[in-house]
């Protein structure tokens, strides 16, 4: 397998670094973080001119048809800059109207960058269960029920909502998909700022009116929109694990930097074999953690269900171990320097935390991959 980016892969990812280098420094975005609105129109609007919001989507609705290894080498270069805009939600909400269909107006919007997308499919009880869905939904679309930790829920035009049409609370049968305007009668949200400076909200719905994605819609047994909610959950990891691949390489760049140039006992730290030692150590997890990622996004569209989630799942436990291990190390090295809020480090971290407790934790994946068919009869 030839693991190079091809060329209009590799001047994507330049022309969104020089993007990040020259418009969205460190400085740039932690005034966007404490801003009133946590994010910024004007950067979202160099995105969409980046053609950032049309990549993933089809040519037929004025996308470029990407794949998810197109959107790997996007999400590196955003995990890289630490951006806050509203991509990640946009484009999750994205893969769920693709796997939907018939969504080709949205899709344009999406493409277009006028409309933002957020999925609201946590609950408060749930954990990382998608599939324990209290929300319930009547014949006529109208919304009753409660999501929470719904990533740019506030910045979104139209929200993806998961809600119960028949079965019991954990069953996958009987769940539906629901578009939802953001801005329609019986929503309140509540928008806040997460660890990592993003943007989360808590959505509340009181009869608010949906409409139903139609590849997810209720059949005589209850429902069929579970395969769609798990099949864009995983592509949602696999851009998670591109980005936090991304902020590790920035952090590991900033750390060897630091090392090269830190004095004591009159020689750069860089030079004690110890640290070099740890240095190695990091670089091992990176690397493990970037192929298992590039596997991932080769078989996000994988027509094997099994295979898909067997992989996304490795891939996320490797990434988050990684996460943890290179931002750990990163801190340490740094020393105290390594948890100030005026350090890129830190806030690399923090993000890395949290795209590790995005989706599905360690544990989690670990149970899901362990769960999978053919597991036990290898051993």
């Amino acid at each position: 397998m030839d693991f190079n980016f091809k060329e209009e892969q590799q001047q994507f990812a330049d022309a969104l670094r020089r993007w990040v280098d020259k418009d969205y420094g460190f400085e740039t975005r932690r005034r966007i973080v404490h801003s009133a609105a946590g994010v910024s129109e004007a950067a979202w609007t160099q995105l969409v001119e980046l053609g950032m919001t049309a990549l993933p989507v089809p040519q037929a609705q004025g996308g470029f048809d990407g794949s998810a290894v197109d959107m790997l080498v996007v999400m590196q270069e955003l995990g890289r800059g630490l951006v806050v805009e509203p991509y990640f939600a946009t484009v999750l909400g994205a893969q769920f109207l693709k796997l939907a269909g018939a969504q080709d107006g949205l899709l344009e919007q999406v493409a277009a960058g006028s409309l933002k997308l957020a999925c609201a499919l946590g609950e408060q009880q749930s954990r990382y269960d998608f599939a324990d869905v209290l929300t319930a939904a009547d014949a006529d679309g109208s919304i009753t029920g409660t999501k929470t930790v719904v990533l740019h829920g506030a910045q979104a035009g139209a929200l993806i909502v998961s809600a119960r049409t028949g079965g019991e609370q954990r069953d996958r049968d009987g769940i539906a998909l629901y578009l939802v305007p953001r801005d329609a009668a019986g929503i309140s949200v509540t928008d806040y700022r997460t660890l990592d400076g993003q943007r989360a909200a808590t959505v509340r719905f009181d009869g608010a009116r949906g409409t139903l994605l139609a590849a997810a819609a209720p059949q005589q047994d209850g429902g069929s929109g579970w395969d769609v909610l798990e099949a864009a959950l995983d592509y949602g990891n696999v851009l998670l694990c591109a980005e936090a691949v991304g902020a590790m390489d920035a952090l590991f760049a900033a750390t060897l930097e630091y090392l090269k140039t830190r004095q004591q006992f009159g020689a750069s730290i860089g030079k004690f074999q110890a640290l070099q030692h740890r240095m190695a150590d990091m670089f091992i997890h990176l690397e493990q953690a970037r192929s298992l990622s590039m596997l991932a996004a080769v078989k996000a569209d994988a027509p094997d269900a099994e295979e898909r989630r067997r992989i996304v799942s490795a891939a996320k436990v490797r990434v988050a171990q990684a996460a943890r291990f290179v931002g750990q190390q990163a801190v340490q090295l740094h020393g105290g320097m390594g948890v100030t809020d005026e350090l890129p480090a830190a806030h690399h971290f923090k993000r890395l935390t949290m795209i590790g407790l995005t989706l599905g934790d360690i544990d989690h994946h670990l149970e899901r991959f362990a769960s999978e068919p053919g597991f036990y009869a290898a051993q």
